[in-house]
């Protein structure tokens, strides 16, 4: 574990290998903003374990990851983007995530970090202490071992990785697609595209949309002033609910199931929301992504469209879900 100091001489020394591997540790099951509990750092030949509880002052760290002279590795990355932006007030870029690298090299999407360790390292990692309390003080030699292996790996990986995509002439796919994971985080918060990750969303319609767009975005509001995980506040099946039946008033709002736990002031708000919502002029309603409200022709242009990225993702051995997917398609013959 690193103690102030010692953070420093590792941020200089850094700074010249232009390669540095991240990786966090974090809770987040009882809160709204994650809790960073420790962050691994690796350069080639250096690991190192800095424990955000104790030291106080990581202006080195924020430095080092928000220069763009150095490539960030992670294995997928988008949590831990999050809870750095949330801790330190920066978003690490350029970033390379190993598991989109993987991806494009034929491999099965979304692979496991222990599965690259062993096809490119030739070790087998452990899993003991995956679940960890990593909050607790003080950790234990196997699981500081364990967060330290988090990282060990990656810059071998990175370097393998890169030379075969050199080698395929994929790097100039990967890269673009790396630029994308970065620009997701800044709007990762934006309450008002929350609603874009409620569950079973693609069953609205467009109208229905509108109103979850502002139901959504006061939930998100609620549950980050009170910094609480936002399924405390309503659930998302209680939003679909809402959405498609609208209630008007306090004592509609309590037939559907779920609602009991919300206050007379949050049930008061949720209805202020979803009448927003429906008030929403025709002209700003999102585009709706079911089945049943697409011309026919439209359907069958999709149908020919995702086809071809079929016979593209036979051709290249690069998963169709990374090319394109249906809903990517969708939004393109919507504008």
């Amino acid at each position: 574990m690193f103690c102030e100091d010692d953070l420093a001489v590792f941020c200089e020394r850094a700074v010249f290998s232009k390669i540095l591997a991240v990786d966090t540790e974090f809770l987040r099951e009882r809160s709204y903003y994650p809790k960073l509990c420790l962050i691994q750092l690796a350069v080639p030949q250096e690991v190192a374990v800095v424990d955000p509880l104790r030291i106080k002052d990581l202006g080195a760290l924020k430095e080092l990851l928000a220069d763009e002279r150095i490539v960030k590795i992670f294995h997928a990355c988008s949590q831990d983007l999050e809870v750095i932006q949330d801790a330190l007030d920066c978003v690490p870029k350029p970033v390379f995530d190993t598991q989109v690298g993987a991806a494009f090299l034929g491999m099965r999407q979304q692979v496991g970090y222990g599965c690259l360790v062993e096809r490119f390292c030739g070790v087998h990692l452990p899993k003991a202490e995956a679940l960890s309390d990593w909050s607790r003080r003080p950790l234990d030699e196997e699981q500081l071992s364990y967060a330290a292996d988090d990282v060990r790996y990656l810059p071998n990986i990175y370097q393998q990785m890169t030379k075969q995509l050199v080698e395929e002439d994929r790097l100039g796919w990967v890269l673009p697609e790396m630029q994308v994971i970065n620009n997701k985080v800044a709007v990762a918060r934006d309450p008002q595209e929350a609603y874009l990750h409620l569950k079973r969303v693609n069953s609205l319609t467009r109208r229905q949309l509108a109103v979850a767009r502002e139901a959504c975005a006061w939930r998100e509001k609620t549950a980050a002033s009170r910094n609480i995980p936002r399924k405390w506040v309503v659930s998302d099946e209680v939003i679909i609910e809402c959405c498609r039946h609208v209630p008007r008033d306090v004592d509609r709002l309590r037939r559907i199931r779920g609602t009991e736990q919300l206050s007379v002031a949050d049930a008061g708000s949720l209805i202020a929301a979803l009448n927003k919502g429906l008030s929403t002029s025709p002209s700003r309603y999102p585009h709706s992504k079911r089945r049943e409200h697409l011309s026919a022709e439209t359907e069958g242009v999709l149908d020919l469209m995702y086809a071809m990225v079929r016979v593209v993702s036979e051709q290249t051995g690069i998963a169709a879900q990374l090319l394109a997917t249906r809903e990517d398609l969708l939004d393109f013959l919507q504008g």
